[in-house]
């Protein structure tokens, strides 16, 4: 083995501690403030894994989205809600029942990636098909993304959507 397929899975393997760490801190964290900080660290440790599989838009669209935006503004309506509401910590019941599923869920994922390392799986097809034209693929997908005939109006109103859901999120946690 060469020193870059080492070092290869030297990242792959802290980045693998990094985001089961972080998603089992998740879980298990009882105050929300803290679990919020986990997650920040298990997006991270994908947006990692979107890097060590050369796709590098991905990553950045990890880190910019879901690190940037959505878990900040998580950390933002927890830190506004709890002192409004005099929040105080929980204790969730539910532990077991959400182990079980995740183990049931991990399981399932196992055997599917199980059954296609091994070619026998009905997910996917024996014989690889035509390497596609990415370049042709990117202008279509910008094309269908800006067209005021294909996607350019969904994009409008859910950005519409979202303003007014952090407008009303703001005068849900503001101080009267």
């Amino acid at each position: 083995m060469d020193t870059n397929a080492v070092v290869q899975w030297g990242v792959f393997g802290i980045l693998t501690i990094l985001t089961i760490g972080g998603a089992i801190s998740v879980a298990r964290d009882r105050n929300l403030f803290h679990a919020a900080l986990w997650l920040l660290l298990t997006l991270f440790g994908v947006a990692g894994f979107f890097v060590l599989l050369a796709a590098p838009f991905l990553a950045a669209v990890q880190v910019l989205v879901y690190m940037g935006a959505i878990v900040i503004l998580i950390i933002f309506a927890i830190m506004l809600t709890r002192r409004m509401m005099g929040l105080h910590e929980t204790e969730n019941g539910q532990w077991g029942v959400s182990l079980a599923v995740a183990a049931i869920a991990f399981l399932l994922i196992a055997g599917t990636l199980f059954l296609a390392s091994n070619g026998n799986s009905p997910l996917l097809p024996t014989t690889p098909k035509a390497d596609l034209d990415t370049t042709t693929s990117l202008v279509n997908l910008g094309t269908s993304l800006v067209d005021p005939g294909q996607y350019a109006l969904p994009f409008e109103v859910a950005s519409l959507l979202l303003t007014g859901a952090m407008i009303g999120a703001i005068v849900i946690a503001r101080e009267d």
